[in-house]
């Protein structure tokens, strides 16, 4: 055990070695007016579109990972097109801010002479994660950075750390604990891939981040496992499950196998560095083995059960998501649905919401409640990868990618992202932040109406 994780002056001491806020509209009258009219926003879903929000700058090439802190009214996205986290006001719906423009290395092309056809370096490029609490927001970057921000804190000076993990590539997806005080990343590409512990700033005034241990896969037991993706924290179990696409060569895999679960006690962790081996029930840590699932995605849902957004690019026998309880390890499988990357749940209204782009078919912003069961799939861009939803407002903000034709390799191919933004298909497309929105009351006034009429 390591000792004195409960003292945070204790750890750092073992360790040693180490507003101005520009409001912009929602959009021009024109392309407010002319939104979600397209492919994804259907009439006949529970999940309306309701607007868009344009990003002023750079068109949406390249987008990571987002946030709601519904106690701020804020959304954050992790772009990469503008080298920034973008802020959006949830009560408003309108712009406020790119918070950290120029700070992060952006986008990072495959081929940086052809600029159009290149594929975009995801693997360098950044911001990439991104978590907050209270006021401070953490994001990742593409050259293994973990950068800490003051959102209450002027423009100039509200970068507060930028903290190295060590690694070669992008610092990805993040989670934090229920009072902000542990903090846990993950380089998704480096080899192997590795997560880190971090003591964050909880709601303390000044910034103290600081490392605790460095977490990685046994690669006696699992060897070659390529890469680790989106954590999530269980207050319940108190315990972080970290998504891994594919195990290594685990017992009996022959062919692709499937993914797993870090399951990782941060009460147990040791300084510097940990390996995690296979999973042991008796003490609900270690490297759990899957069943017909490879994972990108992951959130905790009500009951203390995971969902994991499966993927058939993990595993091309992958053909569901998976909702597996973290006390029981009981499992069942939503079908219609597959290729998650990010996924979230809003307690709002009780129900998760998938960032579904690699969906046979095209992508889609899955809707799933909390019996596990799919209620509808919404047309997205074919980029689409990233979901966040503000559970007191019941909005669900969904990033679309500007079209091919403006930004080259990367882009939309396919005209629902412009339907759902309000803006041209073509060479002058942006991409936005459509915004859904979930009825609660109306669904429940349609619900005691049917009993109603069931009555009579």
């Amino acid at each position: 055990m390591f000792a004195g994780l409960s003292s945070r002056s204790s750890i750092a001491a073992a360790l040693t070695a180490p507003a101005v806020f520009g409001v912009v509209s929602l959009a021009t009258p024109g392309a407010a007016l002319a939104a979600c009219t397209g492919l994804g926003a259907p009439t006949s879903t529970e999940t309306r579109c309701l607007t868009a929000v344009q990003i002023p700058g750079n068109a949406l090439r390249s987008y990571d990972i987002s946030w709601v802190n519904p106690h701020r009214a804020e959304y954050y996205l992790g772009d990469r097109s503008n080298a920034g986290i973008d802020i959006i006001d949830t009560r408003h719906l309108t712009f406020k801010r790119t918070l950290g423009k120029g700070l992060f290395v952006g986008v990072v092309l495959a081929d940086p002479a052809n600029p159009l056809t290149s594929a975009v370096d995801n693997d360098h490029s950044g911001p990439d994660g991104v978590v907050s609490h209270g006021s401070w927001l953490y994001a990742g970057d593409g050259n293994s950075t973990l950068k800490v921000f003051d959102l209450d804190a002027p423009e100039a000076s509200a970068l507060r750390q930028t903290l190295p993990t060590g690694g070669t590539a992008r610092v990805d997806e993040m989670a934090l604990t229920t009072d902000g005080e542990l903090l846990l990343t993950v380089n998704n590409a480096d080899s192997p891939p590795f997560a880190t512990l971090f003591w964050a700033n909880g709601d303390h005034h000044l910034s103290s981040v600081v490392e605790i241990t460095k977490i990685t896969i046994s690669g006696t037991i699992f060897p070659g496992t390529p890469g680790i993706e989106q954590p999530t924290w269980d207050p319940r179990t108190k315990r972080f499950y970290v998504s891994v696409p594919i195990l290594g060569n685990p017992v009996g895999c022959t062919g692709t196998c499937d993914g797993g679960l870090m399951v990782i006690d941060p009460t147990t962790v040791t300084p510097v560095s940990m390996v995690l081996g296979a999973f042991d029930p008796a003490t609900n840590t270690g490297v759990l083995q899957l069943s017909d699932c490879g994972p990108n995605g992951a959130t905790v849902g009500p009951n203390d059960n995971l969902l994991l957004g499966c993927t058939s690019a993990n595993n091309p026998a992958n053909k569901s998501t998976l909702v597996i309880n973290a006390t029981t390890k009981h499992f069942s499988h939503v079908n219609g649905i597959v290729g998650s990357d990010e996924v979230w749940f809003n307690k709002g209204d009780g129900r998760y919401y998938t960032g579904t782009n690699r969906q046979p078919g095209g992508a889609v912003l899955g809707v799933i409640d909390a019996t596990s069961v799919l209620i509808e799939t919404i047309r997205q861009s074919s980029g689409s990868h990233s979901v966040a939803a503000d559970s007191r407002r019941n909005l669900i903000f969904v990033p679309q990618s500007a079209p091919v034709a403006a930004v080259g390799a990367g882009g939309d191919t396919t005209p629902v992202g412009a339907g759902i933004c309000g803006t041209a298909n073509d060479a002058t497309g942006t991409g936005c932040i459509a915004v859904y929105v979930h009825d609660v009351d109306r669904d429940r006034d349609d619900r005691d109406r049917d009993d109603h009429d069931h009555d009579h």
